[in-house]
């Protein structure tokens, strides 16, 4: 896939994301891209492994499926960040 459609599906996902997660989430407009870049990653990559059963580190296409897949793995990239980064206050 070609850096523009790594940009568009990035931002894409990443707004979708943060639109949907609970809460609210701070990050610039490259926190996004970023985020969804490394949710089409996470959701590419389950998605190979339930449906073939192999762990292979793939991406979601810019597709409509693809879109979704990247969403989800936005959200699950977003529920373990704040669950490891999260600071308590005594």
């Amino acid at each position: 896939m070609n850096i523009l459609a790594w940009i568009i599906l990035g931002l894409l996902a990443g707004a979708i994301a943060k639109a949907i997660y609970p809460g609210r989430q701070s990050g610039s407009i490259l926190g996004t891209l970023l985020l969804g870049i490394v949710g089409a990653f996470i959701g590419g990559t389950l998605y190979t492994l339930l449906t073939t059963g192999s762990f292979v580190l793939t991406s979601a296409g810019l597709s409509l499926g693809g879109v979704v897949v990247a969403v989800v793995g936005s959200i699950i990239g977003l529920f373990l960040y704040y669950s490891f980064m999260s600071r308590r206050v005594y």
